[in-house]
């Protein structure tokens, strides 16, 4: 039997942002490159007729949809304060660590409510 003391775990939160990273950086790319064409292109150009009010408050009215546009909205939000918290570190040399995460993090988790009320003002 070992009687060799293991240091206590110390449990951080900077594996759990990197995933979230990660899967905000997946949501961008595929998701993003749609919205553009549609918004920019195709609704402006008429190559395809808008949806109406009605039938976007239905879409986000399905708590499957809204789930899943909030958890998108989320990673996006997360995927953006993760990139512009390391672009101050790196980039600008910033070097209070703690009160920038805290900043980008705040806008991020603002933002997230944010979307989480007008996503349900919407449905």
């Amino acid at each position: 039997m070992s009687t060799v003391a293991h240091p206590p775990l110390k449990r951080r939160i900077e594996p759990l942002v990197w995933l979230m990273f990660s899967g905000g950086g997946v949501m961008a790319a595929v998701f993003l490159p749609v919205l553009v064409f549609l918004f920019a292109f195709a609704f402006p150009l008429d190559w395809i007729s808008p949806p109406d009010h009605e039938h976007l408050a239905a879409v986000v009215g399905n708590p499957l949809t809204f789930l899943f546009l909030l958890g998108m909205f989320v990673v996006l939000l997360v995927h953006s304060a993760h990139r512009f918290r390391y672009t101050l570190y790196d980039g600008l040399q910033i070097k209070s660590k703690r009160i920038t995460a805290v900043l980008c993090y705040g806008v991020a988790a603002i933002g997230a409510l944010a979307a989480f009320v007008v996503l349900l003002t919407a449905a």
